[in-house]
């Protein structure tokens, strides 16, 4: 089968040294937004770096024009966390940092909250033409005890009782002295809002400190029977480079901590999750090599998560981050990071026939 692909994003190209982050979602009149982080110097998690987006009229086959939608003078704007709202309206829910605030230096607590890392939300109701001007919600949904902070990657959803869910992840000062092992304090947490975006809060928060789960970077999907299914990124020596979690009020609690999901078979990465609703069918995208970012795939789960098999695989090249979006009834689109010999050498989009990932067997 010959399958479409598209290349919204190349490192090099359009001003920016590198592109990653992958971000995407489809507008109520049909427009794919594609969203990332361009990253104007080097392919460095800190610096100058901008949210830039670009649109297809097309269901992904081609692209507009780079807008950058999330600036930041000379530092960092990123974790792009889009969300269509049923009014037709775009969120995009993102971290920035203060001048001269790296990675390290906010992980190590080497500068204060206020300036490490911010959390702000923008919005477009013209399908992402234009957007408002950003507006700080730090205050909100960040505790000053945490360093690190960044939202999803990838997209947010609105749940159908109409709360926005915006997975997220944020680091701890260690309990003892610091000897740089940062990792080992990672905690999830997710960002709710009932009107809207107007306001927000913390749901739950699951900050397992004993070594054994390290939630990271986080994906989120409403289930068909109301419950939220959380995926994430496992850094820690659990079974399995994976973790996953469900919540029955909305994201609020935790039904159980996150606790390993050993049947997805993957480097230590973030994946993506979307649930279909007809056919009811839990999909989840991310490189399947158990020991390098590479080899893109889509699993599928027909029990809410508990276990998956393969779907489609894309090819056999590196490949890291990636987003999942539904593009109409018949497509659902990938859009990941892959190159020949790199995994940061595009930004690719895929459109997937929805029959192949629901029927077709896969075999890695």
């Amino acid at each position: 089968m010959t399958y479409e692909t598209s290349v919204p994003f190349r490192a090099g190209r359009e001003g920016y040294a590198s592109f990653r982050i992958p971000a995407v979602v489809t507008t109520t009149s049909g427009t794919v937004l594609a969203f990332c982080e361009g990253r104007v110097g080097s392919s460095e998690d800190f610096g100058n770096i901008d949210i830039v987006l670009k649109r297809s009229a097309d269901g992904g086959r081609t692209w507009g024009p780079l807008q950058a939608v999330g600036k930041n003078g000379a530092d960092l704007a990123g974790n792009p966390a889009p969300v269509v709202l049923a009014t037709g309206r775009i969120l995009l829910v993102h971290v920035r940092n203060a001048a001269a605030a790296t990675e390290d230096a906010i992980r190590r607590g080497k500068v204060s909250a206020a300036a490490g890392r911010r959390v702000w939300v923008q919005h477009s109701d013209d399908d992402g033409l234009t957007w408002s001007a950003p507006r700080e919600i730090t205050a909100q949904v960040k505790r000053a005890s945490w360093r690190w902070y960044a939202t999803t990657p990838g997209h947010a959803i609105q749940l159908t009782g109409g709360r926005v869910v915006v997975p997220a992840n944020h680091s701890l000062p260690p309990t003892g002295t610091d000897n740089g092992t940062e990792g080992k304090y990672n905690g999830g947490h997710c960002l709710l809002s009932d009107d809207s975006g107007a306001t927000w809060r913390i749901g739950y928060i699951d900050d397992n400190t004993n070594g054994y789960i390290n939630v990271n970077e986080t994906t989120a999907a409403e289930l068909p029977d109301g419950r939220l299914y959380f995926n994430t990124r496992n850094d820690s020596p659990a079974p399995g480079n994976r973790a996953d979690a469900h919540s029955r009020d909305g994201g609020r609690s935790l039904v159980k901590p996150f606790r390993p999901q050993a049947s997805l078979t993957g480097p230590v990465v973030e994946g993506s999750v979307l649930q279909l609703r007809d056919p009811d069918v839990l999909l989840f995208s991310g490189p399947a090599d158990p020991g390098f970012r590479a080899l893109m795939t889509v699993r599928r789960s027909t029990d809410g998560g508990t276990t998956w098999e393969a779907a489609h695989t894309v090819d056999g090249l590196p490949a890291a981050y990636s987003d999942l979006v539904r593009l109409d009834e018949r497509c659902v689109g990938l859009l990941y990071e892959t190159g020949d010999f790199s995994a940061y050498e595009t930004i690719t989009f895929r459109r997937i026939p929805v029959s192949e990932l629901v029927n077709s067997p896969d075999r890695l």
